[in-house]
């Protein structure tokens, strides 16, 4: 199967790269930025991200020296295109910086933008600029101010664009990069969810020994579950983990899900021992560690009695790594996920991810393919750290009522509303803040609830959802009434970045 590497120099655009690739149906993977080439395992073509670095600083990132001579095209995008001038004898100075969208003027429309027009939107993020073009390249497309917006070297296939041909704001992006990728490298477009199943199943089915699978009723779990379960069979252990953190319904929701799947499941009610590690501690990244800790704690507990296993399963994906900062590339952590970095070695585990490398939108084609019901494909994303991370500060009994009473009324409405399939997810958060409301004609110094509702594809991004304003009287009128405390609900209209999708 043919692939492109993209080399990760920090970008918060960098895992788009791949995603817009793997819509071509090419195979993209975020490697390291200094990676060796001879790692890449004959890749078709390789791409420098986009990064907050300057090449002058000292320090900053810079690629392995054998990437330009590993005899594949090479693309670079913002920083990345500097890099690339660098390399090569151009100059790169700190001026002309362009934020947003600029009109690029297309002056060659063959090759890198052949087919593109004359003029497209495209977005800018830069401070440093090409200021002199290197030896053997030529200018392919400038802004008013910048010069040298995309330039080309189609001898030594060889390219760089200033822009970020990646995101949405760039008229005609994806066909830049399928120009790259299907043309200029020649990639073949067999990256299928098909042949991922066909593919993943093979190599699942050489796992020696038990395989010990954490089953939350998501549908990362449950994918990873039903491609284990298709591959090895009896030699499968799901155990399912109430930890007191779930969505209204979960464990009865859990077990007939399975049932239906024809997949063995066992219940283990942990909630007590999860909430009290969780009793008084409000650091976000303490909770999410905390969660985290507790179901390898478990998990290493089933494995030690009933069957023996030498494996456990984890529906990791490619977002969770990406914000863990777990590609070994110079980008910030966002937020630590419980289901990254690995397992203790007392365990004696040995970790399985089958979809450590797909987004949850690949995911769902996976779980059609493997016939899991579409009410739990088309169902809104649940964090792993669960209800602990919709609520800010310490997690309280009262707290946990609160948002998980009031995002089963937020669901509701939506699909009253014909909503619900149109957005990414939606739910209801709680906080310490209290306002003063008056309930029967008296006053009460209740919560706050918040409600989120974003549009995404990917969870990478994401943009706050316009719902009509009577659809959020509805929740709002509920909430206040059927839900004991709550004095005040507010709309979050902050998109991913700069906020996250959720509140901790």
């Amino acid at each position: 199967m043919d692939r492109i590497a993209v080399l990760d120099f920090g970008s918060q655009y960098a895992h788009l790269i791949c995603r817009r690739i793997r819509s071509l149906s090419v195979r993209a993977d975020l490697v390291r930025h200094d990676i060796d080439p001879a790692k890449l395992g004959g890749v078709k073509g390789i791409i420098l991200s986009g990064g907050p670095s300057s090449v002058h600083e000292d320090g900053s990132p810079h690629p392995h020296d054998g990437i330009f001579s590993a005899n594949v095209p090479v693309l670079g995008i913002c920083y990345g295109h500097q890099l690339v001038v660098d390399k090569f004898g151009g100059e790169v100075l700190n001026a002309n910086r362009e934020y947003g969208s600029s009109a690029l003027q297309i002056d060659e429309p063959k090759g890198l933008l052949g087919g593109i027009g004359t003029s497209v939107r495209a977005w800018m993020s830069h401070g440093d600029e090409a200021s002199k073009v290197p030896g053997g390249f030529e200018v392919i497309a400038h802004t008013s101010t910048s010069r040298a917006a995309a330039i080309a070297d189609p001898d030594r296939r060889v390219y760089g664009v200033q822009f970020h041909p990646e995101v949405a704001h760039t008229e005609r992006g994806n066909d830049i990069l399928g120009n790259f990728v299907l043309k200029i490298c020649g990639a073949r477009a067999d990256w299928t969810m098909e042949s991922f199943v066909e593919d993943k199943v093979a190599e699942l089915s050489e796992i020696g020994g038990n395989v010990l699978c954490g089953a939350s009723g998501g549908i990362d779990s449950t994918v990873t579950a039903a491609l284990l379960h298709r591959a090895i069979g009896p030699r499968l252990r799901c155990v399912f983990v109430d930890n007191g953190l779930l969505r209204h319904g979960e464990p009865d929701g859990v077990r007939s899900l399975y049932e239906e799947l024809g997949i063995d499941l066992e219940t283990v009610d942990a909630s007590e021992r999860f909430l009290g590690r969780l009793s008084g501690v409000a650091d976000p990244e303490k909770k999410r560690r905390i969660v985290g800790g507790e179901f390898i704690a478990v998990f290493g507990e089933a494995a030690a009695s009933g069957t023996r296993c030498t494996h456990l399963a984890q529906g990791t994906l490619y977002p969770d790594v990406i914000e863990s900062g777990s590609t070994g590339g110079p980008a910030a952590v966002i937020k630590s996920h419980h289901n990254v970095g690995g397992l203790p070695k007392e365990l004696g585990l040995e970790l399985v991810e089958p979809l450590r490398e797909l987004y949850k939108d690949e995911v769902r084609e996976v779980a059609r393919i493997l016939g899991i019901p579409e009410s739990i494909i088309a169902r809104h994303p649940f964090p792993g750290p669960g209800l602990s991370v919709r609520i800010m500060g310490a997690v309280t009994p009262e707290k946990l009522a609160m948002a998980r009473d009031a995002s089963r009324i937020v669901e509701d409405e939506l699909r009253n509303a014909g909503l619900y399939d149109s957005v990414w997810q939606a739910y209801a958060g709680v906080g310490n803040d209290r306002a003063v409301g008056v309930v029967g004609d008296m006053r009460v110094h209740g919560h706050v609830v918040v409600i989120r509702i974003v549009e995404s594809i990917d969870a990478m991004t994401a943009d706050w959802s316009r719902i009509p304003h009577n659809v959020l009287e509805a929740m709002s009128n509920r909430i206040t009434n059927e839900v004991d405390n709550v004095a005040l609900v507010t709309y979050a209209v902050s998109s991913k970045p700069p906020a996250t999708i959720e509140l901790e």
